[in-house]
Parts: C-alpha cells; structure tokens; sequence
C-alpha cells in the first residue's frame, strides 16, 4: 500500500474523510478553517473507498484520491491518505480512527472534522459510541445548517462532551465535540456533477487543477 506520509506522534492531527466525488473548495475551507484555528500541522484528507450509507460514488477511486491530492498539492499541512482507498471495503470511521491511533501514540489529539448536516445523523453510524474514545469531533456549523433536534441523541451527546473553546481540543486525546461557526460556502458536489453534466464549467467552486482534470479523463459525463 502507498503511503503519502507518515503521522506525527506527538503534535495534533486532524482528518476530514469523504467520497470528494469531486472535491470542492467548501471541503478544502472546511479542513483549513480546522486546521489554521488549532494550528495544525497535520490534516489528513481520507477519500473513502464505499460510504456504507450513502450512493456509489460516481468516479472511480483512482480518479477521486487523484484529484484529492490536485486540490491539496499546495497545502503543506494537507495530505492525502489513501488508507480507506486501499481496504477496497466498505469505509467505517470508527475502523479508520483506530488504523489512526495505532499509527500514534495515546495521548495523540486526533480532530475528526465533519458538518453539522453530517452530525445529526451521527449516532446512526457503525459503532457511533466507540469514536469518542477515539478522537474529538470538530463540526462546522453553516448558516442556514439546523442543529440536532433537543430530544435526539446527538443532541444529548453534545451537550454531555461540548468543548466551548477550540482548543480545548488540544488538551487531551479524544472525547470533546466543538461546534464552529464556520464560512458559508454552500457547494455541493451533487449539484456540481449535475452542473458538469449539463456542459456548465464549476469555475471558483473547486481547484483549477481539479477541473483540469475532470475535463481531461471526460469525468461526470464532461464532453
């Protein structure tokens, strides 16, 4: 299997996981806003193979990681893991945070990043209760996003492990949910595969070099 990096052991880490079929500049914002305010040297951008609960992707994963790695080439702090690619299986958080933690060291901050869309659905997920012990939740919270309802799971579970201040994060390993007020950039990657296929360009929506791309190998159904 490639590795394109090597985890650090002792300084913070981040990671934003996703199909990114394709991604877009609202990920990119998403992982850097996270990244800049806790000064991470270290987000990792983890293309899933599967998602268990959502569509087949519409791209193959070589074509995905390859873009990834496009729209993050120049991000020193950004690299692409392709972990998750290379399982060739269904692709669980809980099962890539603890491939993490292995790769670290316990007492490690590992920042799971995620939107507030992703996290009303969280305690759905494989294992949803093991992921705390395993990192912090960083959710981003755009306007016009709807917080969980007050009588939900997610809900109770924020208000029992919420971290007020970002770096509250950094002084411990796992087990705290901060919820950021972050940049509304309302791109979605559905729209701009439909976009694409209609013969609309997505310029200022993603990476030139991503669109480059999408153009080049006729992605999306682009002629």
């Amino acid at each position: 299997m490639e590795q394109t990096n090597q985890l650090q052991k002792n300084q913070a880490i981040g990671l934003m996981g996703g199909t990114f079929d394709p991604i877009h500049l609202g990920h990119l914002r998403l992982a850097w806003e996270a990244s800049a305010l806790l000064g991470l040297t270290q987000m990792e951008i983890m293309p899933c193979h599967l998602p268990p609960h959502r569509d087949t992707p519409s791209s193959d994963a070589a074509h995905r990681i390859k873009m990834a790695r496009l729209a993050c080439a120049e991000t020193s702090n950004f690299h692409v893991n392709d972990w998750e690619i290379e399982k060739h299986s269904e692709s669980y958080t809980v099962e890539t945070l603890q491939y993490l933690r292995d790769q670290t060291s316990s007492e490690t901050p590992l920042i799971f990043v995620m939107g507030m869309d992703a996290f009303r659905l969280f305690c759905r997920w494989h294992r949803w209760q093991d992921i705390l012990n395993l990192c912090h939740l960083w959710v981003a919270h755009r306007p016009g996003s709807q917080p969980p309802e007050t009588h939900s799971d997610e809900y109770a579970l924020l208000e029992k492990n919420r971290a007020e201040h970002p770096h509250d994060l950094l002084s411990s390993a796992a087990g705290s949910i901060h919820v950021h007020n972050t940049t509304a950039l309302d791109i979605s990657a559905t729209q701009l595969r439909e976009d694409i296929q209609q013969g609309f360009e997505p310029r200022f929506l993603l990476p030139d070099t991503v669109w480059h791309y999408i153009k080049l190998h006729q992605l999306y159904g682009w002629q």
